[in-house]
């Protein structure tokens, strides 16, 4: 297999996430979402950032006019969702000078660790569980899966539970 330490750049804002593994979370969550998608993980990357309810407020404030914390947030790096409702996105396309240049970006997520936290505890979910899928949906995000329309949340829903399932983490939904 390609080595692939470097396909999530992990940025910690709130310190409780490193106690958390998030680097190794989002790592895992990564390869098994690429995997699924027969995606090469040596061609692209990603940034996790991990922080608290109070950042994710003003992210979510800036990004989405809603002043409030949420669990996670992403923002692609290019928009590959599907016009028809419940199709597949686009496939990513990597940087054939990956070897110059370095893998293509698929986007940036941010996760809130206290969110995560109330959640777990709320529906009595293993925290790492509850994180990887997260970490799993916001990489979808990334890849231009969505769950506004019917169609498309039937898609996106049914890929994270394959996709965590393969990773031994129940039905989330």
């Amino acid at each position: 297999m390609t080595e692939t330490p470097d396909i999530v750049d992990c940025v910690i804002e709130d310190p409780r996430w490193d106690g958390a593994d998030l680097s190794g979370h989002a790592l895992r969550a990564a390869l098994a979402v690429l995997a699924r998608l027969d995606l090469d993980p040596a061609a692209f990357q990603l940034c996790v950032m991990g922080c608290d309810d109070a950042r994710i407020a003003e992210l979510n404030t800036e990004f989405r006019g809603k002043p409030l914390p949420t669990n996670v947030l992403s923002w692609p790096a290019e928009e590959l969702a599907p016009e028809e409702e419940g199709a597949a996105p686009a496939r990513p396309e990597a940087d054939p000078q990956a070897a110059l240049f370095g893998p293509a970006e698929l986007g940036d997520i941010a996760i809130s660790f206290d969110t995560c936290a109330r959640e777990a505890t709320a529906g009595g979910l293993e925290f790492s569980h509850h994180v990887t899928h997260l970490l799993v949906h916001g990489i979808l995000h990334l890849l231009g899966y969505d769950h506004v329309r019917d169609g498309d949340a039937e898609l996106m829903e049914g890929l994270e539970t394959e996709i965590l399932g393969k990773m031994g983490i129940a039905d989330p939904y």
